[in-house]
């Protein structure tokens, strides 16, 4: 802890301070660090206001508020877009300034989001499949999705209480059949491992073709499955499966 300064001392910097003396120069005429008048000005003067380090700044508030309006409405795209306009205003700098300008109006470089390509009959069926299960609990799914390219495939489900088996699908192509064999092997042991009961649970599947296909339908009935079967192509928002690896 740092050693406390004699009371005299104390009060000359404090005289100091309210007269708005610089704590550089209060340190020099008092024979202390401006560190050691820093931490007192701290103590005493609890709304301090300090000044700003570093040159100041050579382009103008209002030039920074026309950027911004500038970025905000499309016209300047890219931080390079801006510091060209810059450099046509008379305000020549590096590609990194101009970022800089660019913080100092909050605005901030961003990655495009993905997503995934939806056409008019996937916006339509989403909408149509939100408004009807609005009101509908979530936490009674079983999810599973076909997820899978290049030289490794896999099937996998998650559960309620925590992942399921993966299955490799070693030919790189599930048909129907093949789709159903997992679904009473794979599945079915997930389940089993869980204490999952196989006719109260709800399984969720999207719309891939082997997944509506007639024989899986007619197989899921046979075998007492509920399942929601209405569930839009093209729907991450309900794809938890996709991000699990």
């Amino acid at each position: 802890m740092p050693k406390k300064l004699p009371s005299d001392i104390q009060n000359s910097i404090k005289a100091l301070l309210e007269n708005g003396v610089d704590p550089a120069v209060i340190g020099k005429r008092v024979g202390v660090h401006r560190n050691t008048v820093n931490r007192y000005a701290n103590k005493w003067i609890h709304d301090r206001i300090r000044k700003r380090g570093g040159r100041p700044s050579i382009v103008a508030e209002s030039t920074r508020r026309y950027i911004k309006r500038q970025v905000l409405t499309g016209c300047l795209k890219t931080a390079k877009d801006v510091q060209m306009k810059l450099e046509e205003l008379g305000h020549p700098m590096s590609y990194q300034s101009a970022i800089n300008v660019l913080h100092s109006v909050e605005i901030y470089a961003e990655i495009k989001k993905k997503k995934p390509l939806l056409t008019e009959k996937h916006k339509k069926a989403r909408l149509a499949w939100a408004k009807k299960h609005q009101y509908w609990t979530p936490h009674y799914i079983d999810v599973t999705v076909k997820h899978g390219s290049g030289v490794l495939m896999l099937w996998g489900c998650i559960t309620s209480e925590g992942p399921g088996y993966a299955c490799q699908i070693y030919n790189g192509i599930m048909n129907s059949e093949l789709y159903q064999e997992i679904l009473g092997t794979s599945l079915k042991d997930t389940m089993e491992n869980y204490g999952l009961n196989w006719e109260t649970s709800v399984f969720q599947h999207d719309n891939d073709p082997k997944h509506r296909s007639k024989s899986t339908t007619q197989w899921m009935k046979d075998s007492g499955m509920i399942y929601i079967d209405d569930w839009p192509s093209q729907s991450p928002d309900l794809n938890p499966i996709e991000h699990i690896c």
